[in-house]
This record gives structure tokens, C-alpha cells and sequence, in this order.
């Protein structure tokens, strides 16, 4: 018969470090969102790669998570490149990236998803720099908004807010249509903003909105309840 040769014990120590990596990313990426459906990580790294911390490629998915109070459906993510501090990890101590990582990948946000984080800081920031280009003297800086609801259409967003006032509150609604004018920049254009129904102004001129140097994005996709994200962005140490 046969000997059944006991595995190598190099074998083993690579097992263990990839247990291991594998387990500190789960837990590094459960400490950015405060909940997360499904979580599911690959890594692809050779014998070497792994006991040096280099990680040539990683995947990522995920479903309903939630990041800074922003609702996130599902992402599906990919990643080159990374270099960890294995030795720490090694030693129990949780998993920091060594050097800016570009991601790539896909979001998409169902629009239940997005109204139930229109007072995550993120989308409220967002939408209050908004109001500020649109109407400078109705911004945020001198009067309190409540984003109500948040509905999407092909290309097009609609907005209500309740803006605060000396006697009561105001009602507010904005329309626009949404395009990527590039990889960093957003247009916005058939812009429409009213208040208790009465129109305020209307810009069919575009608009520009520069996103910043940390993103590159391929494609934004509006649809009638849903938005969908694919490009890559940089994730900071």
C-alpha cells in the first residue's frame, strides 16, 4: 500500500498565515461599517508574497453594509497590490494597510437604501454643498434642513426637505438630471428648484460638481430605484 506522506510543515505555516491574513481583513473590513449582511474575501498570493505581506490581488463582497450611516446594498470590490503589516498580524494585532491601495469595483445602492441614509453625515454633507450652489442664499449656513426623501428616475434625482424658518417650516423640492462628465466630475443640468410648489429657479445651463482626485469613475447609472457605481477609489492607511 501506498504511505500516505504527513504534510509539510511549510504547507502548514502557509495555511495557517493565510487563516490568518484572511481573518484580519474579514475583521479590518467589519471595523469600517457598523453592519454587514454577507462578507465574503479572497486573496491571491503566492508562498512568499503571503510571509512578506504583500498581497498581489483581494476581493471583496458584500451585502447591506452600512459605512458612516450611509446604506450601501451591495459592493463587489477588487483591490492590487496591497501590502500589510503581517508581522503585527502575526502577533495578534489587528491589520493596517501600509500604503494607499486603488480599488476597483462596483456599488450599487437601492433607493430604500439611500433615503435611509439621508442623515448619514456623507449624503447630508453632499446634498447640503448642493443647496449651496443652487441657492447660496437658502444654504445651509444660515438655515437648518431635513432631507425628507430622496426618489430616482432614468438619470434623474428628486429631492424634499423641510427648510427651517423664523415663522414655519418651508417646503423645498429639487429636480435635476445626474451625468458623469468625467472621471471625477458630475453634470448636472434641467435643474428645478421649488418652495410650497412655487418654482424658485430653473438652470438648464450644466453644472459641474468636481468629486476630487480620489475617485475615478467608469459608470453612474440611474435607474427607477436604484443607483449603481462602477470605478475606483483610493483607500487611505
Amino acid at each position: 500500500m501506498p504511505e500516505n506522506n504527513p504534510p509539510k510543515k511549510g504547507l502548514n505555516k502557509i495555511r495557517i498565515v493565510t487563516n490568518v491574513l484572511t481573518t484580519a481583513l474579514k475583521l479590518w473590513l467589519r471595523s469600517q461599517v457598523s453592519q454587514v449582511s454577507d462578507l465574503e474575501v479572497e486573496i491571491k498570493a503566492s508562498d512568499r508574497q503571503l510571509l512578506s505581506g504583500s498581497i498581489p490581488w483581494v476581493s471583496i463582497f458584500a451585502n447591506h453594509a452600512i459605512y458612516q450611516d450611509l446604506h450601501l446594498t451591495q459592493i463587489k470590490l477588487a483591490a492590487e497590490n496591497i501590502q500589510v503589516n503581517i508581522g503585527q498580524v502575526l502577533k495578534g494585532k489587528p491589520l493596517q494597510l501600509m500604503h494607499v491601495v486603488p480599488v476597483v469595483g462596483e456599488l450599487i445602492i437601492d433607493e430604500m437604501d439611500l433615503n435611509s441614509s439621508l442623515s448619514s453625515e456623507l449624503l447630508s454633507t453632499a446634498l447640503n454643498d448642493l443647496l449651496d450652489l443652487l441657492l447660496p442664499e437658502y444654504g445651509t449656513k444660515s438655515k437648518p434642513i431635513v432631507w425628507q426623501k430622496l426618489i430616482l428616475g432614468h438619470q434623474q434625482v428628486e429631492l424634499n426637505a423641510i427648510l427651517a424658518s423664523a415663522s414655519e417650516p418651508i417646503p423645498l423640492d429639487i429636480s435635476l438630471h445626474l451625468d458623469l462628465l468625467s472621471g471625477n466630475e458630475l453634470q448636472l443640468s434641467q435643474i428645478r428648484v421649488q418652495e410650497n410648489q412655487v418654482t424658485l429657479i430653473e438652470i438648464n445651463d450644466p453644472q459641474k460638481v468636481d468629486l476630487g482626485s480620489d475617485v475615478d469613475i467608469q459608470e453612474l447609472k440611474l435607474i427607477p430605484g436604484q443607483l449603481v457605481c462602477r470605478g475606483q477609489a483610493n483607500v487611505n492607511p
